[in-house]
């Protein structure tokens, strides 16, 4: 266990206790871990009407990558501290849904672990498996709860924190006429990545379309940004995947657009800037130096503000009919057809 409380919990409690009226705050769930519950909490901003955008943010989902939930909790208090002042806020709730989960897994995070006090990775939890051959381990497992990556028992329920993730999806986002979540992650290599679904197989996705047309307004808009915008199966193949499941959900569902992205944060550069953090467990996942977790929380607190201007602006940039063929076209080329 942590030596002492992560300050992630008081943080998302203090700001969560202090939320104004509009806020629609719930306890999705409630988790057991070293003799302590801990509440999983999802907070709602803006118009229920299905006929509107809705975003939802996600963090926290591994215990160890702390940082994921501090950018989730640090847009949040944004988005708070602007509601009394911010007119162009005010219109933007006023036609879009916003949702936030900043700790999805806080046993996890209360013991320092990747995976939930049951020894279960989430990302590896939902009843999803691959067809082809994911790396050993990381690409999920059933062989043990000591070994990363665990999956779950064949068979078993989905865990509480994986539930209450889909609850929150099925009534928060997939209702809407078009609905986007980022899912905020480190750990993986030294370039800031955007990855789409799928991680269970290589093929593309239904919307393939409409993520090139997003990830184009991004480049135009933003045409110095740092991030790598890819499917996730450029990097590696994994059972179970929680977004993976909820995309397949959404797309049978028919009345809607939803697009799952997870926002990989490169902490490989934290950990060669500061070789010291080797030596520490969270050191590998997270900036451990205050001017650079400063540096991380400015860079991608605007990443999620444009997620949100760019789905209360859909139907702006949204492909349709021939241009919709053509963005297809478009990214096969950039992201299938050898060109990685």
């Amino acid at each position: 266990m942590t030596s002492q409380q992560p300050p992630q919990l008081a943080e998302l409690q203090d700001l969560l206790d202090g939320a104004p009226r509009e806020a629609e705050v719930s306890t999705v769930c409630q988790v057991d871990a070293a003799g302590r519950t801990f509440p999983v909490y999802a907070l709602a901003l803006g118009n229920r009407s299905p006929d509107v955008p809705a975003v939802g943010f996600f963090g926290g989902v591994h215990g160890l990558e702390r940082i994921g939930a501090d950018v989730v909790i640090g847009y949040l208090r944004n988005i708070l501290n602007r509601l009394p002042w911010d007119n162009l806020l005010a219109m933007q709730l006023a036609r879009m849904r916003m949702v936030f989960m900043p700790i999805v897994n806080p046993g996890g995070l209360w013991l320092g672990t990747r995976a939930n006090p049951h020894g279960v990775d989430l990302m590896r939890n939902a009843p999803v498996d691959s067809a082809d051959a994911p790396p050993a381990l990381l690409g999920g497992q059933r062989i043990s709860a000591r070994l990363p990556w665990y999956r779950g028992a064949l068979g078993a329920s989905m865990e509480a924190e994986s539930l209450a993730v889909c609850r929150v999806v099925e009534a928060e986002l997939l209702p809407h006429v078009f609905s986007l979540s980022v899912d905020c992650h480190s750990g993986f290599g030294v370039r800031d990545r955007i990855w789409f679904p799928y991680a269970h197989t290589a093929q593309p996705v239904t919307h393939l379309a409409e993520l090139h047309a997003f990830s184009q307004v991004l480049d135009r808009g933003h045409p110095h940004h740092r991030y790598v915008f890819e499917p996730q199966s450029h990097q590696y193949l994994a059972h179970g995947d929680l977004w993976d499941h909820l995309y397949a959900l959404a797309c049978t569902r028919g009345d809607g657009v939803f697009l799952p992205l997870t926002l990989e944060m490169g902490s490989w550069l934290w950990v060669r800037k500061n070789p010291r953090q080797f030596l520490s467990r969270h050191g590998f996942f997270n900036p451990l130096i205050q001017h650079r977790q400063e540096r991380v929380l400015r860079r991608h607190l605007g990443g999620l503000d444009f997620m949100a201007r760019a789905a209360w602006s859909h139907d702006r940039w949204l492909p349709a009919g021939a241009a919709r063929a053509s963005h297809r076209e478009l990214a096969l080329d950039r992201w299938y057809r050898g060109a990685r």
